[in-house]
């Protein structure tokens, strides 16, 4: 097992893809099981404070320590079965989310969760509960873990299997490897019903694994996952259609989005029923155009849609597209249509690039970077948009908007120039986060909260949910070692 103790050495784990900095004294990268049993124990043992790392492409802070040491999950990196014919993979929590995508499409299968950012670890994704664009038909990660071993924060390892473990009640019993009984009061508070990443997964008779699903390693540290698989699509569609107005474009997606989900209840494949559905404002469009010069001068918004289509089925899910589009005045001359692979893969580039530039943005400025990760419910979310665009213009701080507005999900990023508009883009993004419990939402619906977002946890839930919360981490971890700062602040595991 590699040691670093040269501050000089580790300089990328003190720091996130938001910029997110801290300090540690050493970084440890075990390359098994037994040892990262090893260090939690000596670690538990002598009260120091543990960090899980992953591939640092969250935005949360919430792999970034803030003092003690750090555990790399580097080395846990195999992919240990496939098995194409019960539709599960077993693997280690570095394995990368592009080499396993990539290794799947090979043998005809199919992973959904598809966080934009596809260098993270799938243990990163698992720990925050990541979701990507193909959530909007299919659901976060959650949706797939089907097991999981963690190891606890005294060491002990629990192996989890989906349907075998589960709450009487609020009342939770875990049995380790080696025997140790465990229990739990899980919280009683509810979530918001939108896409959600905001704190501990707790439900009336909830399943165990759930509750390690999204702790943000708080309660544990995985070190296997068991994930569900589905059949290879036979094809995708995918589309970019750009609207003169945003009045247009968001008539199109919410026409789009309810016919997607009336085809998804009623099973019906051969018509709109989309996979993705996201949006660009005019400011975003005007960000990538330098490396996108087929962006229209004109545009002031864009919708991208993708679906999965079969050869029986393609003819049929275009025409009710090019239906939808006529039926909003889609301009098709200038629509980007992709049906090669090579096609698809423009596209991608052209959704993923927005946050990479966002991101290289603020690292490039050393700003921390301030961009909303908020959904609120389908109802509210067109008042709740151009709110948010009108108080973003209002400051006069660059800013550009886009998101799954599929599941009423919006990411706006402020681009401050100096510490005058960082300071007042914090206290707009607080207005921001503000405005969707108002009505109903989430401050984060797919980041998860670490250590930068936790303040606006408190505010959607509450000071007596949050101790809830303190009070089940107390419970696996009276040493309080592991994930301290991430979720809540550390004041709320005292007495």
């Amino acid at each position: 097992m590699i040691i670093k103790t040269n501050p000089d050495e580790f300089e990328n784990f003190v720091i996130d893809a938001s910029n997110f900095k801290g300090n540690c004294e050493a970084v440890y990268f075990p390359e098994s099981v037994d040892e990262v049993v090893s260090i939690v124990k000596e670690a538990n043992t002598n009260k120091t404070k543990v960090t899980i790392a992953g591939n640092g492409t969250g935005l949360t802070g919430a792999r970034v320590p803030q003092n003690g040491i750090v555990i790399a999950t580097d080395k846990l990196n195999k992919i240990l079965e496939i098995n194409p014919t019960e539709f599960y993979a077993l693997i280690e929590p570095a394995v990368l989310l592009s080499d396993f995508q990539k290794e799947l499409k090979q043998q005809n299968l199919f992973y959904p969760p598809d966080p934009t950012e596809t260098n993270c670890y799938i243990g990163g994704t698992v720990a925050t509960n990541a979701s990507g664009a193909k959530t909007f038909k299919y659901g976060p990660t959650r949706d797939y873990v089907i097991g999981l071993q963690v190891v606890l924060p005294d060491g002990e390892v629990i192996d989890l299997e989906r349907g075998k473990q589960k709450a009487i009640g609020y009342d939770l019993s875990l049995t380790t490897q080696s025997g140790k009984n465990i229990s739990l009061q899980i919280p009683d508070y509810t979530f918001p019903a939108v896409k959600n990443a905001s704190g501990y997964f707790v439900k009336k008779d909830m399943d165990a694994i759930d509750l390690f699903i999204g702790s943000e390693g708080t309660l544990g540290i995985i070190t296997k996952i068991k994930l569900k698989l589905l059949p290879q699509p036979e094809d995708t569609i995918s589309c970019v259609l750009f609207f003169e107005d945003e009045t247009t474009a968001l008539n199109f997606l919410e026409e789009a989005r309810d016919k997607s989900y009336q085809n998804k209840k009623n099973n019906i494949n051969d018509n709109i029923n989309a996979l993705a559905l996201e949006f660009f404002d005019e400011r975003a469009l005007k960000f990538l155009a330098k490396d996108f010069s087929a962006i229209p001068e004109n545009a002031q918004a864009a919708i991208w849609f993708e679906q999965e289509s079969t050869s029986d089925s393609f003819d049929t899910i275009l025409e009710a597209w090019n239906n939808l589009m006529q039926t909003h005045n889609v301009n098709e001359e200038t629509a980007w249509f992709a049906f090669s692979d090579a096609d698809k893969e423009k596209i991608k580039d052209f959704r993923h690039a927005i946050s990479w530039k966002v991101n290289e943005y603020v690292a490039r400025n050393n700003f921390r970077k301030l961009g909303t990760d908020v959904a609120v419910p389908d109802t509210s979310f067109r008042e709740f948009y151009f709110t948010l665009q009108n108080w973003a213009k209002q400051s006069n701080i660059d800013f550009v908007s886009y998101g799954h507005f599929g599941n009423s999900h919006i990411h706006l990023n402020f681009l401050p120039k100096n510490d005058d508009e960082f300071n007042e883009g914090k206290k707009l993004y607080k207005q921001i986060c503000e405005e969707a419990v108002r009505l109903g939402g989430t401050i984060s619906a797919e980041h998860g909260i670490g250590k930068a977002k936790r303040d606006y946890l408190l505010m959607m839930y509450g000071e007596a949910n949050i101790r809830k919360m303190a009070a089940l981490k107390k419970s696996l971890d009276p040493n309080l070692i592991l994930g301290i700062g991430n979720i809540f602040d550390e004041k709320f595991l005292g007495q």
